[in-house]
């Protein structure tokens, strides 16, 4: 499809089990991580995917069909599970040889237009193509239902007369722009209805040729960016069957190619096992901690799973094999977590030592996350400086509590709060700071809460503590929660199958230690 607004158009265009143990249960992990991720730059490590089988000489058609099978699947994937996904024009390189080219092309093809319509009488041959490239734009534009419309504009932008008035000096050009516009508005989404407002205040017709297929381009962007919309659920399920007969065909040649996703969910049923052992009274039978234990179930354990990839330590650390094509996508949550998990608890300290006065105040809360964010760029590159930043975020954010402070008529922190502000703020690089770990465990409880009820529509309640950041955290809650359920649609019947043998083991090894006790 064309993309270009000055090109001459062409003729081919496209558990609630885990309640309140969560914040004392992880937290050894989960600060020993924070501090891996923001030395991890972002990118997947492959090193760590499974081997391939010993190369076997292929043709070049099967090479073709293989990389073409390959890209349809990592598209469709991306379609899936990116809820933003758009189709945008290609932009080719300001100063490259390609856009030179098609600058050179281009004004030679509008020269000749011009010179054409200046010519005594004026010659239509050049127009008359492009009327003829409009026609089949806007009966593109068309649904099956569209039986007017399709009528008018066959009727209107009928080549072979308008040829006809050509040769007889009776083509009216004007008139012909005049309905193509008025069939743009009709046919155009609403935010593009401006851009047809501006067509009609052009009078020279190549400046309005120019114009004109511009907003078709964008106008086919549109009609792409809605079909994409359109086919989501329908491709969800055709990419995911695919996608999982790829991997069953993977599994049959490489049968030890499910060790690292075994590993993975093992280490989650051990999370929550313990976790749920530490939630018993200290009085409890032994009976009681079988019995609590032996209540897992695989969807407590699959959404424990998930929520360990967002601790992951990925430099050190292979990633599990069904999601190893969304390593780079669970990393950049991990990261955005990590930035909204400081941005929460340098906010969490500035209130409380502020005071009531600035809880309610419009806009404080933005500017502070400004500042927060702007000094936390970075954070996942090796050579970033945690506790400098902070010291510097300490010194931002004390002023701008003070500026807001005097303009609302209170008095300013005292130098002895000026630095203890500044103080706790620093302390959030410690990986023991007691208030970052609140506020992480809250994170996790949120997330796990979402998971646990992502068939609802609507989001969970938010935390004590996280509403200075609540928009920010939905945002990565609802990309985190597809990513997982689609990862779930997939390679779920891998993950059945595998818990099966990890929770009967579980539950076998559990009842051994109670007979022994």
């Amino acid at each position: 499809m064309s993309q270009n607004p000055d090109k001459p158009p062409s003729s081919k265009e496209k558990s609630s089990d885990l309640e309140d143990g969560r914040e004392e249960s992880s937290d050894t992990q989960d600060q020993s991580v924070r501090k891996k991720v923001r030395q991890s730059a972002l990118g997947s490590h492959r090193d760590d995917t499974p081997k391939s089988s010993p190369p076997r000489p292929v043709s070049v058609e099967e090479l073709m069909e293989t990389a073409k099978g390959v890209t349809n699947m990592a598209l469709a994937h991306e379609i899936v599970v990116n809820g933003d996904f758009q189709i945008k024009p290609a932009e080719l390189p300001e100063h490259s040889l390609e856009k030179k080219v098609r600058d050179i092309v281009h004004k030679a093809f509008w020269d000749c237009l011009e010179a054409q319509l200046k010519e005594d009488p004026p010659t239509y041959d050049h127009a008359i193509k492009l009327l003829g490239e409009i026609k089949e734009n806007l009966l593109s534009f068309l649904l099956p239902g569209h039986t007017r419309l399709r009528s008018q504009i066959t009727e209107v932008l009928d080549l072979d007369l308008i040829k006809q008035e050509a040769e007889n000096g009776a083509l009216d050009i004007a008139k012909l722009v005049e309905f193509v516009i008025g069939m743009m508005g009709t046919l155009c989404a609403p935010a593009r209805d401006e851009e047809i407002k501006k067509l009609k205040d052009i009078n020279e017709i190549v400046p309005l040729f120019r114009a004109i297929f511009s907003v078709l381009d964008v106008m086919k962007m549109d009609m792409a960016n809605f079909a994409v919309t359109s086919i989501r659920p329908k491709l969800m399920q055709q990419s995911a069957e695919y996608e999982r007969k790829k991997f069953q065909e993977f599994l049959e040649k490489r049968p030890n190619s499910l060790d690292l996703v075994t590993r993975w969910l093992q280490e989650a049923a051990d999370d929550l096992v313990k976790l749920r052992c530490k939630m018993l009274p200290p009085h409890c039978s032994s009976d009681g901690a079988t019995g609590g234990a032996s209540a897992l179930c695989s969807t407590a354990v699959q959404n424990q799973a998930y929520l360990n990839l967002l601790k992951w330590d990925h430099v050190n650390r292979p990633f599990p094999e069904t999601v190893l094509m969304d390593q780079t996508r669970f990393q950049e949550i991990q990261l955005e977590l990590e930035q909204c998990l400081l941005t929460g608890t340098v906010l969490l300290v500035t209130f409380s030592a502020a005071g009531p006065a600035l809880a309610d105040m419009p806009g404080f809360a933005e500017k502070i996350k400004t500042i927060v964010k702007v000094l936390l760029t970075g954070i996942h590159l090796p050579s970033f400086n945690l506790k400098e930043s902070l010291a510097t975020t300490g010194e931002k954010v004390c002023a701008e509590v003070n500026t807001c402070l005097s303009q609302h008529g209170f008095t300013p922190l005292s130098a002895e709060r000026e630095t203890v502000l500044k103080g706790q703020i620093q302390a959030v690089a410690n990986s023991d700071n007691t208030i970052c770990k609140l506020i992480d465990s809250r994170i996790q409880k949120f997330l796990e809460n979402y998971l646990a009820s992502s068939h609802q529509k609507s989001l969970p309640a938010v935390p004590g503590g996280l509403g200075p950041i609540q928009k920010e955290l939905e945002e990565i809650a609802i990309k985190y929660v597809r990513l997982v359920n689609y990862n779930k649609m997939v390679f779920s019947p891998y993950y059945d199958a595998v818990l099966g043998k990890i929770l009967t083991k579980e539950e076998y090894q559990l009842a051994g230690k109670s007979e022994e006790s």
